[in-house]
Formats: C-alpha cells, structure tokens, sequence
C-alpha cells in the first residue's frame, strides 16, 4: 500500500518538499538511518532527534510515518530480516545441483552478514534484550518461513539423487550456517585481537567464506 502524503512539518526548509512528492523514498531513508543509530546505540540510547538531524527531517515527520520511537525500532527490525530473505530468494533452486545450492546459500549468508553488520548489532541487542521486541513482529515468523523452505527444498532434491545424508533437517543447516556467519562479525574484534586475525582482509575473507561452504556440503554429503 502506498504511503498517504505527510503535511509539511512546521519550519521544514527548503528542499525537503522532495518528501512530500515521494514520501516512500523518505520512509526507505529513515529505516536506513534510524538502522544505523539503533546498531550503534541500542533501543534506549537511540535519540529520535539524532535521526531527524541526520536525515534532515523532523521528529514529527518521523511519527508521522512510525507513530512513536518504539514503533521505529519494529520497522527498522522487520525490514533488517527482510534484507536477507530477499537475498536468499535469488537462489535458483529448482535448477540448481543440490550442492551446489546449498553452498551458495551458504556463502550468500555469510556475503550478506559481513556486509550488513548493523543488521548483526541488532540481532545481539535483541538477544541482550530476551527478543522482547521482536516477540511483538509476528510477521517475521511468517517472513522466515521462505528460509525453511528453501532450505527444505534442497535438502528434498539431495536426498532424492542419494546425495544427502536423512538425519539433518533444514533447521540444523540453518542454525549451524547462521551461527558461523555472526560470529565473523559479532566477534571479529576480540577473535581477532586474540589471534590476530584481520577480518576485513580480503584473502580472509574468501577463505572463511568458502570454509562454510566446504563444511556444509561435507556435513551433509552421504558416506560412501
């Protein structure tokens, strides 16, 4: 549904009717800032005044779109999720081997974390938190029901051409792809520094990349 036409907030200089004409546009804008200062902050050090005044825009125009902070912080955690399962959607997986599908949704996982590690801060302020607010999204359970299934899908096919091993099912694969793609970011600094190991080093990385990879499909291939 399209976004109704905000008012012009009292005092909003000149330029800013840019929102008024394309008001899905400002909204993209504020997620993406507001994902940036929550990722830095956290839900209760996160000003609104902060991401009015990196956006340009006013605190009303923000309420105006999100209704209060804590509705901001929904938004922003909602769409962060979504970002990787649009990612994971482009995987082709009715045509693609079995193996080779689950390696590249390994290594998309691990492409999309090291390049959104906003997207990783939010997901451990969350964890700090008990998921209190994201137990308040129910859409993203529905949202994550692509993931199963894709998982499923690829898992079927392998089985079926007796590449796959029986006993994993696509929650195991998910878990233990998700859990070694955050911590090259949720803990690269004190990896890191513990054994010098540059992260953002474009060798590692392509190394630590495909080592997903590789032990995925080793996981799951079947003995001989």
């Amino acid at each position: 549904m399209p976004f109704p036409t905000p008012p012009i907030p009292l005092g909003y200089s000149d330029g800013v009717s840019d929102v008024r004409r394309d008001p899905e546009r400002t909204k993209a804008e504020l997620l993406a800032v507001a994902t940036e200062v929550f990722a830095e902050e956290g839900f209760s050090g996160a000003r609104v005044d902060e991401i009015a005044r990196r956006t340009r825009t006013t605190k009303r125009m923000i309420y105006y779109y999100f209704d209060s902070k804590e509705g901001l912080y929904l938004a922003v955690l909602e769409d962060a999720y979504r970002g990787i399962r649009e990612a994971e959607r482009g995987i082709d997986v009715d045509h693609t081997d079995p193996l080779a599908a689950v390696r590249q949704l390994a290594e998309l996982t691990f492409d999309h974390h090291v390049s959104h590690e906003a997207f990783i801060r939010l997901v451990a302020i969350e964890n700090i938190h008990r998921g209190t607010s994201i137990s308040r999204i129910p859409s993203l359970r529905t949202l994550s029901q692509p993931a199963k299934s894709l998982l499923d899908g690829i898992l079927a096919r392998g089985r079926d051409a007796g590449l796959f091993r029986s006993d994993v099912d696509a929650l195991d694969v998910h878990l233990v792809i998700s859990a070694y793609c955050v911590f090259q970011v949720a803990n690269r600094h004190t990896f890191g520094q513990l054994f010098d190991i540059d992260f953002t080093d474009a060798a590692t990385r392509a190394h630590l990349r495909s080592t997903i990879g590789d032990v995925v499909v080793g996981w799951l291939r079947t003995t001989p």
